[in-house]
C-alpha cells in the first residue's frame, strides 16, 4: 500500500491521513505494521484498528488505537481502509453490500483494500475499491515460497475465489499466468524474480492488460483492471 501510487495520492492530499485496519484479528500485529510502514510515506497518518469482538480491543501502542467496530467503520471518515480476510467468512452474495457500507463510510476520494492473506503474508490477493466500486486485482507472492501463480487460487478474495473456474474470466487470467511461467522457465536459473519479469513480458505480448510494476519490489506482482476479472453474471 505505501507503495501504490493510487494510495499514496490519496493520503498525501488529505489534511489529517487517516486508515483503518478493519477486523485485525486476536493480536494487532497487522494494524502496527500497517502504521510502521504507512508512515514511512506518510509520516503523519493516524491509523485506528476496528475488531467486532470486544474482547479483542487492545490498548493504544505505538500511536495506534483500537475501537470496536465493523463495516460502519465506528462512525470514521478514513481515507483508507484495509480488510484482509474478514469477508472470507461471509457468502460470496453478501460481498457487494459489504463493499457498498465500508465505501460509504470513506472520506471523499477514499480507497478500500480488501482480500486475503495466508497466516504470514508469503501469498496474497486484494482488490483495490473506490466509492464506485472495483478497481483493480492484484496477486503479490513471495518467490522462494510459490511454484506457480496458480498457487495463488486459494487466496483469492471472496468476490471470486469460487469464480476459478473454466469459463470465468479469473481463471484464464491464472492459466495465461501459468502458462508464461512454463515459457519462461529457460529464466529459471537466474531466480524466481527474473523468470516472472520474463513471464509478465510473456503475458503482456499476449494482450493480458497488466500494470506496470514501478520501484523494486521484493513479491512478484500481478495487478489488472478489474474488467479484466470481473466475475460473469
Amino acid at each position: 500500500m505505501a507503495a501504490d501510487r493510487r494510495i499514496r495520492a490519496v493520503l498525501d492530499d488529505a489534511a489529517a491521513p487517516l486508515a483503518v485496519d478493519l477486523g485485525y484479528g486476536a493480536r494487532p500485529d497487522t494494524a502496527l505494521e500497517m502504521a510502521a510502514r504507512l508512515r514511512a510515506v506518510v509520516p503523519d497518518l493516524q491509523l485506528v484498528g476496528l475488531e467486532i469482538d470486544p474482547d479483542r480491543i487492545a490498548a493504544p501502542r505505538d500511536g495506534v488505537r483500537f475501537a470496536l467496530g465493523g463495516f460502519e467503520l465506528a462512525g470514521l471518515r478514513p481515507h483508507l481502509v484495509r480488510a484482509f480476510n474478514v469477508l472470507r467468512q461471509y457468502d460470496e452474495a453478501e460481498v457487494p453490500a459489504a463493499w457498498d457500507q465500508i465505501c460509504a463510510g470513506l472520506a471523499s476520494g477514499g480507497l478500500l483494500v480488501e482480500g486475503t492473506c495466508d497466516e504470514i503474508g508469503r501469498r496474497a490477493c486484494w482488490i483495490l475499491l473506490d466509492a464506485d466500486g472495483p478497481i483493480e486485482l492484484t496477486l503479490a507472492w513471495a518467490p522462494s515460497y510459490t511454484e506457480r501463480p496458480s498457487d495463488l487460487a486459494p487466496r483469492l478474495p471472496k468476490a471470486l475465489i469460487h469464480r476459478n473456474v473454466p469459463g470465468e474470466p479469473v481463471h484464464a487470467l491464472l492459466a495465461a499466468a501459468d502458462r508464461c511461467w512454463d515459457r519462461a522457465a529457460g529464466h529459471e536459473p537466474f531466480g524466481p524474480r527474473q523468470r516472472w519479469r520474463a513471464a509478465r513480458d510473456l503475458l503482456v505480448a499476449e494482450g493480458v492488460p497488466l500494470r506496470p510494476v514501478r520501484g523494486r519490489s521484493v513479491d512478484n506482482l500481478l495487478t489488472v483492471p478489474w474488467s479484466a476479472v470481473r466475475p460473469n453474471g
